[in-house]
């Protein structure tokens, strides 16, 4: 049994690595991202200037071409997709302070001397303002030294390739598909440091929207999200697996019937549908609770009485709309898993040997039906990241859901990657935990 938990801590790699890659490739498609979207408005101004951005630099009415290269390389778009996820996890560098000059350009006159300005450039490190001479021969850099004291910038960490102009003309194509009105292009000199920063770094990245740390996104969310998790988790087993047992023992009675409808009534409403009638009703109508948000805005204000006051208060709906789907499922699980083992040889053997009927429920069908539902158990361990997102959208509560929702709205590529592998990982966890408690509660199972 070690061996067969071994190997599936051992797939949790695997696994992490097919879904994130998976979904980072369709968001490499999906169009509506931050960067997609300022491409399209530089693209309407273009075309309302009349033209292309052409060698001068310049989009006419949009942003300049500078601009839009920019953006490809903040968000990785420069990079084919494999490229892009190795460096999002951390397997390959990334490209930082890149700074860029062309040859055979005009503002190479600046350098003086004999140069020759088809070979020779002078690039200004961003961030730095020192200036670097670059010169090349054919299509490789020969040197790359600072202007001022004649240094290799190697020495100091910093990079140097050369884009023919065929790349950038392919940059340009796959920029702007369908356009034959490429500019003309010269050789460029770029200059950069490398740096590796990705999951593997515990870099998570920053929001594309906020531009705020995505770790730092999703630990805020993490109590909220418990919160509601433990509350849900707590109230489900309490009620759920009693009231299991009881409609095992009251089978076709009144009991059983009315309280088959009710929890069948509430399993049939989605949540955010149910969260809505509610906030009709009871937030505005009645203005018995209120309508958005887990606190009010004076929370920071109240005494310690005052806070838990209001945190019930604004608990109260959200919290009956997470627990309307969660009884129906466990409470026929219990059920049913009961009366099958009340049904069985070994309980009407303990009854004719003379156990009382209360033992032979409690004491023998009882826990092996509790062996199906300790296969969930597991998965308790979700609820630090757990969460609805039509449900907290519904109530406005800054919770994992939320986040979630706001990110795939947005097309924010980093926080969907973050909160997708959070969620994955702890996921694959669960199920191994999951595995494992069952191999406790019953020595028969066998894993292999």
């Amino acid at each position: 049994m070690a061996s067969y938990f071994l190997r599936r801590l051992l797939l949790i790699v695997p696994t992490l690595l097919g879904i994130t890659m998976l979904v980072f490739t369709i968001t490499r498609f999906v169009p509506g991202g931050p960067a997609d979207r300022m491409l399209q408005e530089a693209a309407r101004g273009n075309e309302q200037g009349g033209k292309r951005a052409s060698s001068s630099n310049q989009a006419s009415g949009g942003i300049s071409e500078e601009q839009l290269e920019e953006l490809e390389e903040q968000y990785g778009l420069d990079k084919f997709v494999l490229h892009a996820y190795l460096q999002w996890l951390g397997a390959l560098p990334r490209e930082s302070w890149i700074s860029k000059g062309e040859f055979a350009d005009a503002g190479n006159e600046k350098i003086g001397g004999d140069v020759d300005p088809k070979t020779t450039t002078e690039v200004v490190l961003r961030g730095d303002g020192r200036a670097v001479t670059v010169v090349r021969k054919g299509d490789e850099i020969a040197s790359a030294v600072f202007k001022a004291d004649g240094r290799p910038i190697a020495e100091e960490g910093w990079k140097v390739k050369l884009e023919t102009p065929e790349d950038r003309k392919a940059r340009f194509t796959r920029r702007n598909p369908g356009n034959t009105d490429v500019p003309e292009y010269f050789p460029r000199a770029v200059i950069y440091q490398t740096r590796f920063s990705g999951l593997l770094q515990g870099d998570l990245g920053r929001s594309q929207v906020f531009n705020d740390p995505v770790h730092e996104m999703i630990l805020a969310r993490v109590p909220v999200a418990a919160y509601f998790g433990l509350l849900t988790a707590f109230i489900t087993y309490a009620v759920c697996l009693p009231l299991g047992v009881l409609k095992a023992l009251k089978h076709r009675t009144f009991i059983d019937s009315a309280s088959s409808v009710l929890i069948f009534f509430g399993y049939s409403i989605p949540g955010f549908a149910l969260g809505a009638i509610l906030l009709v009703h009871f937030g505005a109508r009645l203005q018995w609770f209120p309508l958005f948000g887990l606190t009010s805005p004076d929370f920071d204000k109240l005494d310690a009485a005052g806070k838990i006051k209001d945190l019930a208060h604004h608990t109260v709906l959200p919290l009956i709309c997470y627990l309307v789907g969660a009884f129906a499922w466990l409470t026929m699980l219990t059920k049913n898993n009961l009366m099958d083992n009340l049904a069985a040889d070994y309980v009407r053997t303990a009854v004719a040997k003379g156990a009382s009927f209360r033992k032979a429920v409690f004491g023998h069908a009882f826990r092996n039906s509790m062996i199906p539902v300790a296969t969930s158990i597991g998965n308790l361990i979700m609820i630090f990241i757990a969460g609805s997102m039509l449900i907290e959208t519904v109530f406005d509560i800054q919770g994992f859901g939320l986040l979630q929702y706001q990110s795939v709205i947005a097309r924010d590529v980093p926080v969907i990657m973050g909160t997708l592998t959070v969620a994955s990982f702890l996921m694959l966890i669960g199920n191994i935990i999951s595995d494992l408690v069952v191999a406790m509660v019953d020595p028969r199972i066998q894993f292999k």
